[in-house]
Formats: C-alpha cells, sequence, structure tokens
C-alpha cells in the first residue's frame, strides 16, 4: 500500500525513534507474538511500517492498519555534558581589606568548595526554568527542541578537579547532528547567557570571595559527554575478550575490553599446564593474537589508556614451521 510523504512525515514526528511499543494483537500467522510484548521502535520506513527491537530478541515490524499497538513516549535519561570551571578567590589581605586581584585556585583546591559552587547554582535558578531550565530559551523548534525536556547547570568533581556540568534530560537518542546542536547551544549559555551573570556573583566562603566560571576563553576549554570525557580510549584492534592466566596460580581467566580485573574461568583446572593449553586453544578459536592478549593484560591492571595496552606495542609472533623458528 502506497503511503504518501505526508502522512508519512507526520507518522515520524508523533513516533519518534527509541519510542516504546506495547503490542496489542499481531496478525502474522507465521510468527506470533504474545499480547503485551514490549519492544523500542528502530524506525519507520518508507511505506510506513514500524521496525521495532522486541525486548524478546524479535525483529518483526508492525503494520498500521493490520497490526494492533500502542506507542508510548521515549523513555527520559540524564545526558550529561562536562566542562572545566575556573574558580577565582579573593582573600582580606593583612589590614583587612579585600585583595584588588584574585589568585586562580589550583585543580585540587578549587574542587574543595564544590558545594558551595553547587548551592550557588542552584540558587541562580528562576521559577520560569522549573519544567525546562535553560531549555526554556532555546528558541527553534527542531528535533533538539523535542527531545531535550530540560537542561540546567552544576557542578561535579572528577579526576581530582571541578567541573560544570549541564544536566540534561533526554528523550530517545540524540543523533550526532542534535548533540553537536545541543553542545553549541549550552556553550553559549556557559560563556553568555547563563554563566555570563553567574560568574559575576560572589560566593562568600568565610573570608574569602570566590568567583566561579563555566566558560574560559582558553583553547583548551571544550564541552563533552561523560563517555568522551572520562572513559579511556581503546587501542584499535583490541577483541571483545580473551584468555590468560594468573602468574601466581596459573588459573585460567577471562579478560573483558575495557574492564579493570579479570574473571576466572568456569573452565579453569589445577594444571597450570592444562589451562595455558586453554587459553592458547581459545584464543586461537576468538582469533585472538598473542599482541592482543598482552594488551588486554596490560589494560585490565594498568588502565586502557596506557601504551602498553595498544597491541602495536609488541611484536608479532614469528611464524614456526617444524619446531623452528623462520628467519
Amino acid at each position: 500500500m502506497a503511503i504518501s510523504n505526508e502522512w508519512l512525515s507526520f507518522l515520524r514526528d508523533q513516533f519518534p525513534v527509541g519510542s516504546r511499543i506495547k503490542l496489542r494483537e499481531m496478525k502474522d500467522p507465521y510468527h506470533p507474538m504474545e499480547p503485551g510484548t514490549m519492544g523500542m521502535l528502530d524506525c519507520i520506513d518508507d511505506v510506513g511500517t514500524f521496525h521495532v527491537k522486541w525486548d524478546n530478541g524479535s525483529g518483526l515490524g508492525l503494520v498500521i492498519g493490520e497490526d494492533s499497538f500502542t506507542v508510548l513516549p521515549p523513555e527520559t535519561h540524564l545526558l550529561k555534558l562536562y566542562m572545566p570551571m575556573t574558580v577565582d578567590c579573593y582573600e582580606k589581605n593583612e589590614w583587612g581589606d579585600t585583595e584588588d586581584e584574585p589568585t586562580v585556585l589550583d585543580n585540587h583546591t578549587a574542587a574543595g568548595y564544590a558545594d558551595h559552587i553547587v548551592a550557588a547554582l542552584l540558587r541562580e535558578r528562576l521559577s520560569t526554568e522549573t519544567e525546562r531550565g535553560l531549555m526554556h530559551y532555546y528558541d527553534k523548534y527542531d528535533s533538539v527542541e523535542q527531545k531535550v525536556k530540560s537542561c540546567d547547570f552544576t557542578a561535579e568533581v572528577r579526576d581530582g578537579r571541578l567541573w560544570g556540568v549541564a544536566e540534561c534530560q533526554v528523550t530517545g537518542e540524540l543523533t550526532p547532528k542534535e548533540l553537536y546542536t545541543l553542545k553549541e547551544y549550552i556553550s553559549g549559555q556557559a560563556s553568555d547567557g547563563f554563566g555570563e551573570g553567574f560568574e559575576q556573583r560572589e560566593i562568600k566562603v568565610g573570608d574569602r570571595e570566590l568567583y566561579a566560571h563555566l566558560w574560559s576563553s582558553e583553547d583548551s576549554w571544550n564541552i563533552r559527554t561523560e563517555q568522551e570525557c572520562f572513559v579511556p580510549k581503546l587501542a584499535d584492534g583490541l577483541p571483545e575478550l580473551c584468555f590468560s592466566t594468573l602468574p601466581d596460580t596459573g588459573a585460567l581467566i577471562c579478560i573483558k575490553r575495557g574492564e579493570s580485573g579479570y574473571y576466572k574461568s568456569d573452565w579453569s583446572t589445577d594444571s597450570r599446564e592444562k589451562n595455558q593449553e586453554l587459553a592458547d586453544y581459545n584464543n586461537e578459536r576468538l582469533g585472538v593474537t598473542d599482541a592482543q592478549r598482552q594488551a588486554m593484560e596490560c589494560g585490565s591492571m594498568a588502565g586502557w589508556s596506557v601504551p602498553g595496552a595498544d597491541p602495536k606495542a609488541y611484536k608479532p609472533e614469528e611464524p614456526k614451521m617444524g619446531g623452528m623458528t623462520l628467519a
């Protein structure tokens, strides 16, 4: 059945990707599913079929007019965008007067005032922003406006330093273009909007006057997602998992990409030699090279951003024939 572009556009606007689907009845006699089965809308194709990632693993599509189903609003989740914060401090001199020039606090000292800065950010929120926060001032009617339900500034201490955080309640998933647009809007709020007023208001802490900045003119300033900011970038070429043995006990273990430590394998035996054979056999079966295994071992122990967590740091094994290494 042909479907007009206007109707197709209407469906996609009304039922965004990420919406939850609840099945009432499916008319497919060959692949029936129980009423009440839940799934997530993956897309609506050009003929109007609703393609769903069902919670039970099925990928069957739904057809309006044939199948009966309910479309629920996409679930809201928290997206945090991080930006480095700086703090200026004016102190009293020996005569009790406030110094003319501030001291820029180092990361550790600034982090110690996090609670005071969070409280100051909360005091800046207006009654008109109660429902949507800074999205109240977003003046475009686009997919970002529809997906980002609210946005508020706060602060956190991560990795020993103070960060400004834009907490966004988002429905569905943002596309790369939508995320870029949101970052640009929040950057503007940090520099010329909310942040411009906030950095001019003093935060009294004892005899000190603090001024906190969400934005900086330094080239190093940026705004990033939690994953972009804190999750170490893994080297290319690492497998999802590999097998190894513990140096002290010889126990067979599994190492998972990106995770610290290891998991003891259920196949582990009391024999160190047997466990090494099992590790070699399973790694060969999974296509894991010796360089990849060594990189995985290093990453699980020392962190995934160190040079040793890159397979390129290890020389590839030389081919062997008849027990002799080929030159």
